[in-house]
């Protein structure tokens, strides 16, 4: 796939535990077209947070390789790393992790600025993603002022700010009740202009087919379903 923006080949990764080894992912290979949306599902334990953390460059594997646009997580530094991860990458995750002390616009201008935009072009940038997710009246609250759906809105607005290349999600509606999680699948179908490459790892059947193509974590791999 030469235009895959994210590229996983021959992941293992394993853990101690005591005197014991255990294999989450073995072997596996994984390839991201741009502009692609896939979803990864699989049982509680198959380890598909390990493997979001890892093709996310927050964790290494015990052997193989992840690159992000051409550049592989083992050839950085951990200071290159974070920039690498900063510029190319946004990340969702089950809980909205907004700093409490941060205003909504605050946070979703808070990577923009981090990665060198001034003041004032990141907070028109956060701005502007704020309006889209419905959030023009909630621009100035911190996260214990919002609902639930609204703190998920702020965190997908943050993980877009950058206009990176791929977005990672893992549960994004794990920790919402029904009709909020409904919200924000909505929400998510909306952006179907954003040219990001997204990689959603879900339980939720509604979410995996809305995505281009599902796959299923077992044994360590993933398989075509």
């Amino acid at each position: 796939m030469s235009s895959a923006v994210l590229r996983a080949v021959t992941i293992d990764r394993s853990y101690r535990d005591g005197a014991h080894q255990v294999d989450v992912l073995s072997k596996l290979d994984f390839e991201l077209a741009a502009g692609e949306r896939v979803a990864i599902v699989g049982a509680s334990g198959a380890g598909k947070s390990t493997l979001l953390n890892i093709l996310g460059g927050l964790d290494l594997p015990t052997r193989g390789q992840v690159s992000v646009r051409g550049r592989a997580w083992d050839s950085f530094s951990e200071v290159e790393r974070s920039h690498w991860r900063n510029q190319h990458l946004g990340f969702v995750f089950q809980f909205h992790h907004l700093l409490p002390e941060f205003t909504a616009l605050e946070s979703v201008a808070m990577p923009a600025r981090i990665g060198g935009l001034s003041r004032r072009e990141a907070d028109q940038r956060a701005r502007s993603l704020l309006v889209r997710m419905g959030l023009e009246a909630r621009l100035t609250h911190r996260p214990s002022a919002l609902s639930g759906g609204e703190r998920q809105r702020v965190a997908i607005a943050r993980a877009l700010v950058n206009q990176p290349a791929v977005v990672l999600m893992d549960e994004p509606t794990g920790n919402l009740d029904p009709e909020t999680a409904a919200q924000v699948l909505a929400l998510m179908d909306s952006l179907s202009d954003v040219e990001a490459s997204f990689v959603v790892v879900t339980h939720d059947p509604q979410i995996a087919s809305r995505m281009d193509r599902q796959l299923r974590l077992r044994d360590g791999r993933l398989q075509a379903m």
